[in-house]
């Protein structure tokens, strides 16, 4: 099973288990969307990389209801709840299957996001997708991305693969569901905060901070400076 594989089969219960498989959820999102600045009635241009069912750019279209999202995942499955949870809005975003690391991203946004999902990429394509990010942004956008980190020391790491297990197994996870998402997280390639901060500084990226953490999640990117600045 490769990772298209892998999330497609996630599909139908993938944002039921969210809650429990997020011990932050609503910190963690919470932060995600209140970063993001600028007039909520704007007509601005959303890109979502991995955008999966769509639930990091559906709370960021409700808050931002004239927004226009491109949502990008590989995962058809996922793509289809994400069309109809914005469907429930009112709304019909345009729609892109593929792989982001390749796939032509369009032309030019106010905002790129991501949730959970350039953590699989490898430490290579994670500082090119960020440049491509980077290149698509307007100045004065904002890229941010809500994912999980790798502690920077195998001791730390440790630790926060124990806390994840204990915060999620407190939660009664069904052993098959556990097992299932364990599978997916053999995908992972995840790359410390601190080399991620300083790759979006390299690509040009201003005011690059992290504004939110918890163990391995932690919400973080910057902005294209406007020009001039």
């Amino acid at each position: 099973m490769n990772i298209q594989e892998a999330f497609n089969s996630a599909a139908v219960d993938y944002d039921n288990l969210r809650r429990i498989l997020i011990p932050c959820f609503d910190d963690f999102y919470k932060t995600a969307v209140e970063i993001i600045p600028g007039d909520d009635t704007a007509p601005l241009k959303v890109l979502d990389l991995g955008a999966g069912t769509g639930l990091y750019s559906g709370m960021v279209q409700s808050v931002f209801p004239n927004a226009e999202f491109t949502l990008l995942d590989l995962a058809p499955e996922m793509l289809e709840k994400a069309k109809f949870r914005f469907s429930q809005m009112g709304k019909s975003p345009k729609i892109l299957i593929g792989d982001y690391v390749d796939t032509n991203l369009g032309d030019s946004y106010h905002i790129v996001i991501s949730a959970l999902s350039i953590h699989h990429l490898s430490d290579v394509d994670k500082k090119l997708l960020y440049q491509r990010i980077y290149d698509v942004l307007n100045p004065g956008g904002i890229f941010v991305n809500a994912d999980q980190v790798l502690g920077k020391t195998p001791d730390l790491e440790k630790l926060y693969r124990q806390h994840w297990l204990d915060s999620v197994c407190a939660q009664n996870i069904s052993e098959q569901d556990l097992k299932a998402a364990q599978k997916r997280m053999e995908y992972d390639r995840m790359a410390t905060l601190d080399i991620q901060l300083r790759w979006l500084e390299a690509a040009g990226f201003q005011n690059v901070d992290c504004w939110y953490k918890n163990f391995s999640f932690a919400v973080f990117g910057g902005f294209r400076p406007i020009i001039g600045i």
